[in-house]
């Protein structure tokens, strides 16, 4: 399923009806390269997630952990594992424990992960068009995205 923003705001707005629907437990990945808008688009499911506090890029920190919304959001990312490993992390924590998980660059982590999620793939179309591919691994996730996509078309 695709979906394409036409701007910052928009990326925004699909983020934040994303995050109205998550729950505890899910993981959401998010591909796209440098500067495709994973922080933008985690920025909005926080805010579906009634977090106020500014959703940063956890690129330098690997996990960001925001606890005041409906449910705790752990923002991680993992480009700085491409040469070394996410054992000491703790990933199945917090893939079992009472938050939502973003992971941004989850190939590096690939054989950590669990067999179900919603990946997020985040193509730059233009200087401000993004095109959001979703894949839903999983029956919980693939209901998910039937809510999401029901909402968009409503619009």
């Amino acid at each position: 399923m695709k979906y394409i923003t036409n701007n910052y705001l928009e990326t925004v707005a699909c983020g934040q009806k994303l995050g109205q629907l998550l729950q505890p437990q899910d993981l959401i990945l998010l591909d796209g390269d440098l500067g495709a808008g994973k922080t933008t688009l985690t920025q909005g499911i926080a805010r579906g997630l009634d977090i106020t506090r500014p959703v940063k890029s956890p690129t330098f920190t690997l996990i960001r952990e925001y606890q005041t919304g409906r449910i705790p959001l752990y923002h991680m990312d993992m480009y700085r594992l491409e040469n070394s490993s996410a054992d000491e992390l703790g990933l199945n924590e917090y893939f079992n424990g009472d938050g939502v998980v973003i992971i941004e660059w989850s190939q590096f982590i690939a054989e950590q992960l669990p067999s179900t999620y919603l990946r997020i793939k985040i193509t730059r179309q233009t200087a401000l068009q993004r095109q959001l591919e979703f894949q839903a691994l999983g029956q919980h996730y693939q209901h998910l995205l039937n809510s999401l996509f029901q909402d968009f078309d409503k619009k």
